[in-house]
């Protein structure tokens, strides 16, 4: 019996020591198991580390709705738009769908503060024009200091107005309401310059309207001399505009460029003399006066066909010479090869000018249909957004103007697409100057589509 107790306290003994190592061996496996949630990040104080909040903006819960309805008429194969323009947008009035949280995971051990999420910059390229009855910005009637008669359509027979009645809507993001005293307070003590052709010069007189709300302003100066702007013997008008506003020292100006090139009298003497079109040389105005800009706004585009260059005897030049390259003397050759080097060469000042911001406006889209501009070609539509009222594109419409500031410090101000949408505000055949049969399908109406291009400017300065 003693034997069978002995026996009975051995087996006891070995059984609660493989009990304790049991325990042991489960304590270690629960540890490992906590330690290796840990790594991943699974458990975590809420006190150390707490998502971002996610703030989320419906369009449909936006403050401006967009009630605007028309008929997608189909018009002739002359301006074709491209497969990405979306047709117009029906509102939605269902349940949103989802969204996922996202989160950000931390090294506990590392006591560093949780760096803020990595900004995204708001694409202005893709969005929708939406109706805003807030719209204009200033009155085509009032705005008669700035506004050149024949681009101010409230003064033709035209009748029709609802293009004055649309704003553009990023896709992503909202566009800040331009507002004409505070852009002039963050424009103190700052020049703006616009260079290129008519259409840039319709943007300067846009911006003049904006900024004045198409008042009469006697206060404004005119600094135009101090930029050389003076009335040549002969000529219909100044190579330009300069205006100062005293009460922020802001300065506004447009220089006439429409190739962007440098012009050089072959005979300074002769006032029919040729002209040298340098085309790898900037605009002289531009060499002179980059150190005074603080914004400066390019573009060029419709000039450039055989027909301005014979009328305006300008002649291909390159290395200070003659062109000899057939292949850069085809014309958009010429062009694309002008823009790469003014925007190259911009590039390169700007070290030297830090205050400096450089935007390179895309083209604006003619709307000629049913023929040229002297074949009978019509943009007498006056239904907005006929042809759809959303944009959704990769890249720009303007390939060579995006491939020119492509790993460049200049900025692409991409106004082609959402501009493809607006054929009805056009001048048309509401021009002033018109002749019978010929149409304005190139400018806009003031105001009107140029104004979205100031306020997507306004907004990214």
């Amino acid at each position: 019996m003693l034997q069978n107790i002995n026996k009975g306290m051995r087996l006891g003994s070995i059984n609660g020591l493989r009990f304790k190592q049991l325990k042991l061996v489960i304590l270690a496996f629960f540890i490992l198991f906590l330690l290796w949630k840990w790594e991943k990040g699974t458990y975590y104080d809420s006190g150390i580390l707490q998502p971002d909040p996610l703030v989320l903006t419906n369009p449909a819960n936006s403050k401006f709705v967009d009630q605007h309805t028309s008929s997608e008429e189909d018009f002739p194969n002359a301006d074709p738009l491209p497969q990405s323009v979306v047709k117009v947008e029906k509102q939605v009035t269902g349940a949103p769908r989802p969204l996922t949280m996202v989160g950000y995971s931390v090294d506990v051990a590392d006591e560093k503060e949780l760096p803020p999420p990595e900004k995204k910059e708001c694409n202005y390229r893709n969005g929708k024009w939406v109706s805003d009855n807030r719209k204009p910005l200033y009155s085509g009637f009032g705005c008669k200091q700035w506004l050149s008669e024949s681009w101010s359509c409230r003064l033709t027979q035209r009748t029709d107005f609802a293009y004055e009645k649309f704003r553009w809507q990023p896709e992503a993001c909202e566009m800040p309401e331009f507002e004409a005293s505070q852009f002039l307070r963050r424009m103190q003590d700052k020049t703006i310059a616009y260079v290129g052709d008519s259409l840039g010069r319709q943007m300067f007189q846009s911006m003049m309207c904006m900024v004045t709300g198409g008042k009469q302003r006697p206060d404004v100066e005119d600094v135009g001399a101090e930029y050389g702007f003076v009335l040549a013997l002969g000529a219909k008008r100044p190579d330009g505009w300069a205006y100062r506003f005293p009460s922020t020292n802001t300065t506004i100006l447009y220089h006439w460029s429409s190739t962007l090139c440098d012009l050089e009298p072959l005979n300074p003497s002769d006032h029919a003399t040729s002209y040298a079109m340098h085309l790898d040389r900037p605009p002289a105005f531009l060499k002179n006066n980059l150190h005074r800009f603080h914004v400066l706004i390019l573009n060029t585009g419709h000039h450039w066909n055989r027909g301005k260059l014979r009328a305006n005897k300008w002649e291909m030049y390159l290395g200070g010479a003659p062109n000899n390259n057939w292949n850069i003397a085809v014309i958009w050759k010429a062009k694309n090869f002008t823009i790469h080097s003014v925007i190259k060469w911009l590039d390169a000042q700007l070290p030297h000018h830090p205050q400096l911001k450089v935007f390179y406006r895309s083209i604006s889209p003619r709307h000629f249909f049913n023929g040229d501009w002297n074949t009978g070609g019509r943009c007498d539509n006056t239904n907005p957004l006929a042809k759809g009222s959303g944009i959704r594109l990769n890249h720009s419409e303007d390939t060579d103007a995006e491939g020119a500031v492509r790993g460049t410090r200049i900025r692409l101000l991409d106004v082609t697409a959402l501009s493809r949408l607006r054929d009805e505000g056009h001048i048309s055949r509401y021009s002033i100057m018109a002749t019978p049969g010929v149409q304005d399908c190139l400018h806009w109406c003031l105001p009107g589509v140029p104004d979205t291009w100031n306020e997507i400017l306004a907004a990214q300065l």
